[in-house]
């Protein structure tokens, strides 16, 4: 096995999605990803804990991107406008491969209440640290939670439209036009 080429974080997430894919989450063994990514499973456990950590493989950095980004906004920017900033640096992580593996992790995820279990957490733990981002800058608790929420719904459904579309788009334009649209929509309910 070559288990010392580079890139077998990103090698056992796509050997992950496509078996999960091909034959179910349950009936697929950390063996069976680690044979598929051309790794030992040594270095499967190196990488991650257990085979549902592989779906939020880059949840931590997300969650930095996005505080980073609110925390690097203009001092004058509305909590909105901040966490636009945090989708921008967030949507620069995401690359190709992403772009690839949507379609098929989004039916790995409807497959399986353990993953669905799993992916509402990463969604808690992104708009969490959106709010803490935005507490940091002084906005009051009630408006950080608010805009991290909708900064959140903002970037999933900006990243299901840009996992469909054209293939030279970039993920911040559709995070931002979502975000834009659930501002418009939240000024309506009155």
């Amino acid at each position: 096995m070559a288990r010392w080429e580079p890139g077998a974080r990103e090698r056992l997430v796509v050997a992950a999605v496509d078996l999960f894919t091909e034959q179910g989450y349950d009936a697929t063994t950390v063996a069976q990803i680690a044979e598929r990514a051309g790794v030992t499973k040594s270095t499967f456990f190196r990488h991650f804990p257990d085979k549902r950590e592989l779906l939020v493989a880059g949840q931590e950095t997300l969650s930095q991107l996005l505080a980073e980004g609110i925390a690097e906004a203009p001092g004058s920017a509305t909590p909105l406008e901040a966490v636009a900033a945090g989708l921008v640096r967030a949507a620069s992580a995401m690359g190709p491969t992403s772009r690839e593996l949507a379609p098929r992790l989004k039916a790995a995820i409807a497959s399986s209440v353990e993953l669905q279990e799993r992916d509402a957490l990463k969604s808690v733990s992104l708009a969490a640290a959106m709010t803490t981002a935005l507490i940091a800058r002084g906005v009051p608790d009630p408006t950080a939670a608010l805009a991290s929420e909708l900064g959140l719904l903002a970037f999933k459904r900006g990243y299901a439209e840009w996992s469909e579309g054209d293939a030279d788009d970039e993920l911040a334009g559709y995070a931002l036009a979502a975000l834009e649209e659930l501002r418009a929509a939240s000024a309506s309910l009155g």
